[in-house]
């Protein structure tokens, strides 16, 4: 190839170098990005944060966060329910006063509709030019209405637009629910976690610097995204799958606690995700722009 080969205008083929600068260039076309490692959340970092947590805790489906982090949330969410449950309760005793008024109203109408028949029963002297007087004549409530039709809202001020309608406050849900799984989250189900350092003399400046910065509690193997782990409940101790499968579940013993395990108390760590949709093992993002069609 020369040296203006890539450049060349002349070329009877469009080729695959051409088709993805234009397609880059361009905004037309469906683009397929491959993600770098900084675009994947690693295994030891807050769901919440993405940082290296200090102080670990991990849910019932092998979320870890931040300890300060998830309880800032559940205190935010529960400040937030306890706002909207006022508002609720607002709601409900005015409408429930606006209720009230109605039905007053409609016993007033009723009561003025029964003493108006009760009043028409006595008998008095009929001038038959003052009927068609007052019938001509429109009532003042008549006037009234006619004049607040003919007035148009006020299309600038949102809630006054003909497509406004006042905005009911829903009872809100008072479960907190974990912003990952989606479950529901209380902090008794937080269970501490305890990382095996590589080095305990490091910092934690630089543990977050180092790229492997635990171990295995058992094994002493070094701990990664491309490495399933597990966490023991009695102890905390982050231990991998593979020491799970072949020392700890033929005896169901915690090796760092020695108590007894069951199914539940070993918790399968989620592996570290992307800020897409595609997680894990899927590092592609894929972004579907408009096309060009002749």
């Amino acid at each position: 190839m020369t040296r203006h080969g890539k450049n060349c205008t002349a070329g009877a083929v469009y080729t695959y170098y051409e088709k993805r600068k234009d397609t880059a260039a361009s905004g037309y076309g469906t683009q397929t990005i491959r993600l770098s490692k900084d675009a994947v959340k690693d295994f030891d970092c807050c769901c919440l944060s993405l940082q290296p947590c200090k102080n670990p805790v991990v849910t019932q489906d092998g979320y870890i966060y931040e300890k300060e982090a998830i309880l800032e949330y559940i205190l935010h969410h529960k400040k937030e329910t306890a706002r909207l449950m006022k508002a609720y309760e607002k709601q409900k005793k005015d409408k429930k006063a606006e209720e009230e008024e109605l039905n007053k109203a409609a016993k007033e109408s009723k009561m003025k509709v029964f003493l108006d028949k009760e009043m028409s029963i006595i008998s008095k002297p009929l001038n038959p030019f003052t009927q068609k007087h007052e019938a001509a004549e429109p009532s003042g409530s008549q006037q009234n209405e006619s004049e607040k039709n003919k007035q148009l809202p006020s299309f600038w001020i949102p809630s006054l637009t003909p497509e406004a309608k006042t905005s009911l406050v829903k009872k809100p849900n008072k479960t907190v629910y974990c912003p990952m799984s989606g479950k529901p989250l209380k902090m008794n189900d937080l269970i501490p976690v305890k990382f095996t350092l590589v080095d305990d003399q490091v910092g934690r400046v630089g543990l977050i610097n180092r790229q492997d910065r635990y171990v295995c509690a058992v094994t002493r193997d070094m701990l990664g995204n491309s490495v399933p782990c597990a966490v023991l409940r009695p102890s905390g101790a982050v231990v991998t799958l593979e020491c799970v499968e072949k020392l700890i579940k033929k005896d169901m013993t915690d090796p760092i606690s020695g108590d007894k395990l069951s199914e539940k108390d070993i918790i399968v760590l989620q592996r570290g995700g992307t800020g897409f949709s595609g997680s894990g093992v899927e590092l592609q993002a894929k972004e579907a722009r408009p096309v060009m069609q002749a």
